[in-house]
Parts: C-alpha cells; structure tokens; sequence
C-alpha cells in the first residue's frame, strides 16, 4: 500500500494522491514522511512541502501554518494558506510585506501587533520560497 496524501486550505483541496515521501515544515523542524510512519498530530509552520511522487518528480507546496496528521499510510495536512510553487508570486508577497510591516508600525493594540507579526513571518517565508522556486527552476 502507498502513502496517501491529502493537502487541504480552508479554500479548496490543492493535492490528493499518492506518493513515495513527503516533507513538511514542522514546528520542531523539518518532518519526513514514508509509508508505515508511526501516528503522529503536529503543527506545521510557514514554509515548503515536498512532494516526492513514484515516477522521482517533485511538487512543491507553500503553507502558511496548520495542522499536522499522519497515519501509517495515510498524511492529512490542514493549512490555513496553501500555494502551488508556481503560483507563487515573490513581488505580490513582497508588496503585501511591506503593508504588512506599515501597519505594525501604526499598531498599539498588543493583539492587533500580534495578528500582523504572524502575518509577516508568514509573507517572509512565502517571498523566501517564492526566490527559492524560481532560482531552482532556471
């Protein structure tokens, strides 16, 4: 039996299949999954998911954050933001950085300050991913 892989936003479902291995970007670091993996619940920060499919190719993933779980045979994934890599677009993430970075400067509300600092880790990894991509793909 292969790995099964469910990868779902709260907009819509960007990857279902199966596959040979999978990464993921834990919050105690980078977690690598085969088929057989012991049952495991995590959350998952910002950053890429790889994909290794049976044929050797790879699909890459942004996230914002979610959760985490994973079954013997089966991986779900629940993420609050999911991208393809080729859709990710560096200048849009860099741009929304940027007001990002405004309006915690006009903050005073410690809750607000707190909304918009996640915000910004999470547009950081994705530009950083965004050049990671497209440099790779050259």
């Amino acid at each position: 039996m292969d790995l099964y892989v469910d990868i779902v936003s709260s907009s819509n479902s960007i990857f279902s299949g199966r596959v040979k291995f999978i990464t993921l970007p834990g919050e105690l670091g980078e977690l690598g999954v085969l088929k057989g993996h012991v049952p495991l619940i995590s959350r998952i920060i910002p950053g890429m998911i790889k994909i290794l499919h049976h044929d050797d190719s790879e699909q890459n993933i942004f996230v914002a954050g979610g959760i985490l779980e994973v079954q013997p045979n089966l991986v779900t994934v629940l993420a609050d933001t999911a991208i393809r890599a080729e859709d990710l677009d560096e200048s849009k993430a860099l741009e929304a950085r940027k007001k990002a970075e405004d309006a915690l400067k006009n903050s005073k509300n410690q809750a607000d300050i707190s909304v918009v600092e996640a915000e910004l880790i999470m547009l950081i990894e994705q530009a950083r991913a965004a050049k990671k991509f497209k440099y790779k793909n050259r």
